[in-house]
């Protein structure tokens, strides 16, 4: 039928419409057509959005919903990425933990999609939010299975000092913005990564049964260069791990438990929270007991954070982005992250 098409242009041929163009739409419409089986995915943050992206290889390319620079706890969605959700075959995201909107915004998404929420797989390593005194001082939170790990004295503190109203005002503030139950930066952990990527393979290949092979050899792939990058990344911190350094929010949990770094504390508890007078106090007191290294992060203003170093030793180290909204998207996201963040801190814990 085509080559007819083209060879008597005066029968089907429209007025004012060049065969050209016609002949053009039909060869952009083939490769299309040849990938209408492949699923549509949509990713919250960048983490995310490369280990899909290492799974779905040449197969197709995941959507990405927060934007370069944007808040991953309070994103505003565009109509056009509210289009794009609706129309998803799979969401692949870390849960309503970190990102509500999303949550809120699936309530619109097309009947028989799959909404993946990473935090919530049985295999995915979890580790509680940390908890905290009115002093502002960390306290062990619970483990999965529930039980009361080493805690601090409650009563005790509040007998030992009178807190002003303001103080309790911003306490009480700060308190709101904690995150409840399980610490959601979860990718963090390269073993996440792993389990993750497998998680995202196999919904893939259920989907999309014609491409199932690729879609598990690219993961085989992906785990594999995970792999590679953990080992980096430990030869890089072992000469710092007993260095303690400070961060704007308390968002590494997962990242020290895996590599073995001493985190010795925050200026903010939650991504969102505003650090009290108590809290402030008590970091200030702890950057005196041999920090070395205090690291302001991309989003957040860094004064703060600097001005708690006056008078102090502690070296003020390049800005680290948890969550890598500053990185262009796309499959090298992830290695990208976790390898800056380690030289970061490794650079400024070794005095570079």
């Amino acid at each position: 039928m085509l080559y007819y098409y083209i060879h008597t242009p005066a029968l089907i041929e429209p007025k004012g419409v060049s065969m050209r163009y016609i002949i053009s739409f039909l060869c952009a419409t083939v490769p299309s057509i040849a990938l209408a089986d492949v699923p549509r995915v949509i990713t919250d943050i960048p983490p995310v959005y490369a280990l899909a992206a290492q799974v779905m290889g040449d197969l197709g390319t995941p959507v990405l919903l927060l934007e370069s620079g944007a808040d991953e706890h309070d994103f505003q969605l565009r109509p056009s990425q509210m289009a794009d959700i609706s129309a998803a075959d799979l969401v692949v995201w870390i849960g309503p933990e970190l990102t509500p909107w999303l949550d809120r915004a699936l309530e619109n998404a097309k009947p028989g999609h799959v909404s993946l929420a990473l935090l919530d797989l049985d295999a995915t390593i979890k580790l509680m939010a940390a908890e905290h005194d009115e002093d502002g001082h960390e306290e062990a939170g619970h483990d999965e299975a529930g039980h009361d790990e080493d805690r601090h004295d409650e009563a005790g503190h509040a007998d030992e000092e009178t807190h002003d109203p303001a103080t309790e005002i911003a306490a009480t503030a700060e308190e709101a913005h904690h995150h409840d139950g399980a610490d959601p930066h979860a990718w963090m952990d390269p073993d996440n990564a792993v389990i993750w990527i497998d998680a995202i393979a196999a919904e893939l290949a259920n989907a999309d049964a014609s491409n199932a092979a690729t879609y598990l050899a690219n993961a085989s792939r992906a785990k594999a260069r995970i792999a590679a990058l953990d080992a980096e990344l430990q030869a890089l911190l072992a000469p710092v791990k007993d260095r303690p350094f400070v961060t704007f929010h308390d968002a590494y949990g997962y990242f020290v438990a895996h590599y073995g770094v001493t985190f010795a504390g925050s200026v903010a508890e939650g991504d969102a929270a505003t650090p009290g007078a108590a809290r402030l106090r008590a970091l200030q007191d702890t950057m005196a007991g041999g920090v070395v290294c205090a690291f302001p992060e991309v989003q957040h203003d860094p004064a703060l954070l600097l001005q708690l170093l006056d008078g102090t030793t502690v070296r003020a180290g390049a800005e680290i982005d948890p969550v890598g909204s500053s990185l262009p998207a796309g499959p090298d996201a992830y290695d990208t992250l976790m390898r800056s963040l380690a030289t970061n801190l490794a650079d400024c814990l070794n005095g570079a």
